[in-house]
């Protein structure tokens, strides 16, 4: 009879003390929706710790509501305002693991009930949505205030409990390239590509940006603007980032065949242009690469490249003769050289307007300051000399040319 008694009493007790804590978790609920949120997030944390209420999905539930009103509330938006974000995301994310990720269950519903604009408190959701919507827009408002670094915090947790919301994970991956987070960045940019019916174009932008100058991997960045052409064949972005590439990786003769392809859609592309010259060029074809480069220059006049490399070929066929010059018998000398020196002269002058352009254009640059003079002495155009002279004296000192 005493063994009786004595488990009834133990039953009592652990009933009592069951009900004790699922009083914490009510009183914890109570205070939350007076606004007392410390006292609220007390109790709470103190029902985790028991055993008969800390595994349930609702606590976790109640504890992420809370901390979701808390980091409403704090209006530093400081990484401190972050961790109670941060803190409720683990807590509904725990919330969803204890109902098997079953999002049909009651918790769940609560859980990912949605917040209606100008509906009343009791129907809008307190969950994960309503936790994203805070998180956004502090994110908006570090935005506006110029601190990116926060910016991109809030936008990425924002982005980790809504990735449908390509406006948001857009803005993720955007804020993060900005503030050096190139890695993290990418993994939002990635995550829109899976996203049907999405505009993906500027997502591949930065990834191939990042690939290419963050990671310095031109294979990653090529397959990446391959498989971006296949959705947007007649981009001239991509157009021009796949002919770049190619040349990165010596693909010489599929640059070629983009490069050709891409004129047929894009004919007067300077720097598709550029690129042709350069190809014919280095396959050793002098004159069909100064043809492209004089295509630039017709296209757009104050294209800089396109008037630099048009002089440096003209500069480099007229050295080309002179060496030829230069090497004449005793017994060709009088009858060619003449003949060839005025060839040469005349691909100095032919040099001289693309130059004096470029030199325009960066009138800081003294490489081209030191050509410039160099035709002019070429050609005996003394009064240029002199101004060529005293500018580079100006810039390098009086001794510039002994460097």
């Amino acid at each position: 009879m005493k063994k009786l008694i004595l488990s009834l009493a133990l039953v009592g007790i652990a009933t009592t003390l069951a009900f004790g804590q699922k009083k914490v978790v009510k009183s914890a609920e109570r205070n939350m929706k007076r606004g007392n949120l410390e006292d609220a997030y007390t109790e709470v944390q103190s029902a985790l710790q028991d055993p008969e209420t800390g595994d349930l999905s609702t606590t976790y539930l109640l504890k992420g509501k809370i901390e979701t009103m808390l980091f409403e509330a704090d209006s530093s938006n400081t990484m401190q305002t972050l961790d109670y974000g941060q803190s409720a995301k683990e807590s509904f994310m725990t919330t969803f693991e204890k109902e098997g990720m079953d999002s049909t269950s009651k918790v769940s519903k609560d859980l990912f009930k949605e917040v209606l604009p100008d509906m009343p408190e009791n129907f809008q959701g307190q969950g994960i949505y309503r936790l994203k919507n805070a998180s956004f827009n502090k994110a908006i408002d570090r935005y506006e205030d110029d601190d990116m670094e926060m910016a991109f915090e809030f936008f990425a947790l924002a982005a980790d409990l809504d990735p449908k919301d390509t406006s948001i994970v857009f803005n993720a991956g955007y804020t993060g390239n900005m503030v050096g987070e190139a890695q993290r960045a990418k993994k939002y940019f990635t995550s829109l590509l899976d996203i049907k019916d999405y505009n993906k174009l500027n997502a591949y932008y930065f990834l191939i940006q990042i690939a290419s100058a963050e990671d310095n991997d031109p294979q990653e960045a090529y397959r990446l603007v391959s498989q971006a052409r296949e959705t947007y064949p007649d981009d001239k972005g991509l157009a021009e980032f796949e002919i770049q590439l190619l040349l990165q990786l010596d693909k010489m003769d599929e640059a070629m065949t983009s490069i050709e392809s891409a004129l047929k859609n894009d004919p007067e592309n300077t720097a598709i242009l550029l690129r042709y010259g350069y190809l014919k060029e280095k396959s050793g074809d002098i004159d069909g690469a100064l043809t492209e480069y004089k295509k630039t220059v017709a296209v757009d006049p104050e294209f800089f490249e396109g008037n630099y490399y048009a002089g440096a070929l003209y500069l480099e066929k007229a050295r080309n003769i002179i060496t030829e010059v230069n090497n004449l018998s005793d017994d060709e000398w009088e009858e060619k050289s003449p003949i060839m020196v005025k060839e040469a002269d005349d691909l100095y002058a032919d040099a001289l307007p693309y130059f004096t352009r470029a030199s325009e254009m960066r009138p800081d640059n003294t490489d081209i300051m030191e050509i410039l003079y160099q035709i002019h002495t070429r050609l005996r155009n003394e009064a240029k000399i002199e101004e060529y002279n005293k500018k580079l004296s100006d810039l390098l000192g009086p001794d510039w040319m002994e460097r």
